[in-house]
């Protein structure tokens, strides 16, 4: 047997917020006896809830969910922690003799987890990330874009700690991030499937999401996770609570704080996007009935 086919089997099921990944997944799932391993940065987190979409016990329908609620806020989750301990969930999975299905849209872990990703191991420039520190956050997104302008479309361009984390990586090394995200060959045989639908639907469906987001409690939510942790990153840099601490500020209406979390979804959709596009093994839009045996 070669080495290829010993290898185990897992299904990835990637693409866009609000492009059905979840719905999707729980419906495979059931079908070929799979249980499902959230890949998301944010859902890792204790009580972002609302905010992320993230998927509730009834929504579950009784698929077990893994990698999700697993650490605070204040927390540094990290890629290289993602995919130590997703690789665990999966083992686990297999050991039962189910299917492991991944399922997100963060697509640095699934390719840290799945790809195996080299993640570049380099010191942190104190003197750098202080100089960078002081400047606006538009200003440090410039620089990147001159440095790295493939590199920058994968990045939100308000994430502060990530955009100064890049500079660092692509100044010390001289090298672009895709060049210094080395690929190494998968422990896994993954079968790739991207879920995705036309421009004008997909912001249609993040705009209902929104909507139902803000129907569903994400302005109390939001109050209670800026009472219980304050303003730290992790929090002040997540979509959904982002735009509402405008409002809760009196910076801007509700009505102007809706527009600008519509925008900047759609804006990280089309980031998520630029990235899979990269991956030439997705199968776009393949229906679960086509991957039965």
């Amino acid at each position: 047997m070669s080495k290829h086919l010993s290898k185990p089997k897992v299904i990835a099921i990637v693409g866009a917020t609000a492009s059905g990944k979840t719905a999707y997944s729980i419906e495979l799932a059931k079908q070929i006896d799979g249980e499902i391993i959230s890949c998301d940065s944010r859902l890792v987190y204790k009580g972002f809830d609302i905010g992320t979409a993230k998927p509730s016990k009834l929504e579950q329908d009784g698929i077990p969910h893994y990698m999700i609620d697993i650490v605070e806020p204040e927390f540094e989750y990290s890629a290289g922690l993602y995919k130590e301990q997703a690789k665990e969930k999966i083992n686990e999975i297999l050991s039962k003799g189910k299917t492991p299905i991944i399922v997100g849209g963060t697509g640095l872990y699934i390719d840290v987890l799945l790809k195996n990703y080299d993640l570049p191991q380099i010191e942190a420039d104190k003197k750098l990330r202080e100089e960078l520190k002081k400047l606006e956050t538009g200003e440090i997104y410039s620089i990147l874009t001159e440095l790295d302008p493939l590199g920058v479309q994968t990045i939100d361009k308000n994430d502060r700690k990530k955009l100064i984390r890049a500079i660092e990586i692509v100044k010390k090394t001289g090298k672009s991030l895709n060049e210094v995200r080395g690929i190494n060959e998968s422990d896994y045989e993954v079968e790739w499937i991207g879920r995705n639908f036309d421009r004008e639907t997909l912001y249609k469906r993040i705009d209902k999401r929104v909507d139902l987001m803000i129907e569903s409690g994400l302005i109390d939510e939001t109050k209670n996770l800026l009472n219980r942790h304050g303003r730290i990153p992790n929090f002040i840099n997540t979509i959904g609570y982002r735009e509402i601490l405008g409002y809760i500020d009196n910076i801007c209406t509700l009505e102007q704080a809706c527009d600008l979390l519509k925008k900047n979804t759609r804006n990280y959709a089309k980031r998520q996007l630029t990235w899979f596009r990269k991956n030439e093994n997705i199968k776009w839009n393949i229906y679960p009935e086509k991957l039965r045996k």
